[in-house]
């Protein structure tokens, strides 16, 4: 979840970047004030990752949280 004028959305953004290619996984950023639900529910989380239901971290990318996440999916 992401807002356009966060900017701890884009530095999150750009430190997963790497982590996501590195792991070979795609990434979908949802404006979180495009669907009131989401804003809602997130409002003031964001940046909030998620992968379905599972919130990974919000604010800060939790690198080796989602390294060791990814590394369990697998």
């Amino acid at each position: 979840m992401s807002r356009s004028y966060c900017h701890l959305c884009h530095d999150m953004e750009v430190a997963l970047a790497p982590v996501a290619a590195e792991a070979g996984v795609s990434v979908r950023v949802l404006d979180v004030d495009a669907d009131p639900a989401l804003e809602a529910r997130y409002d003031e989380w964001v940046p909030v990752l998620l992968h379905g239901d599972v919130e990974l971290c919000h604010y800060h990318l939790d690198t080796a949280k989602v390294r060791e996440y990814l590394a369990q999916i697998r």
